[in-house]
């Protein structure tokens, strides 16, 4: 198997299957994590090509704590981030977007907004 695993960190259940069936039909391999502490449980063990998180997710790791670890223990996977955010107005998740300098796609998105992110992020599924 050469496909691509992505990791999608997001809690809204209908967003994760809308993100996880365009990434499968555009051929990435997805694993999921609704929340940042699961996210991270999964980092620590497997290797991923990319990361696609919301900024806000419940259990007390955040979009931001996601990137904040992937810095330090991850660090060649920081370019390799993409930010899901229905929240751009906020003061802190514009803040986050600004320190990371991570692109990000906003909620509500269109299925090639976001494929044309990840591909130019991540690069096309082989």
């Amino acid at each position: 198997m050469n496909r691509r695993m992505v990791l999608v960190i997001e809690d809204e259940p209908s967003v994760m299957a809308f993100v996880c069936a365009v990434l499968e039909r555009s051929g990435y391999a997805v694993e999921s994590a609704e929340n940042g502490a699961r996210a991270l449980e999964l980092l620590r063990v497997r290797h991923y090509w990319g990361v696609i998180s919301d900024m806000r997710t419940p259990g007390g790791v955040d979009g931001a704590g996601v990137w904040a670890w992937i810095a330090q223990h991850r660090p060649e996977l920081l370019d390799k981030i993409i930010f899901i955010t229905g929240d751009i107005v906020n003061e802190e998740t514009a803040a986050t977007l600004r320190r990371t300098g991570a692109p990000y796609v906003e909620k509500p998105f269109r299925v090639q907004q976001l494929i044309s992110t990840v591909e130019n992020i991540l690069g096309k599924a082989e």
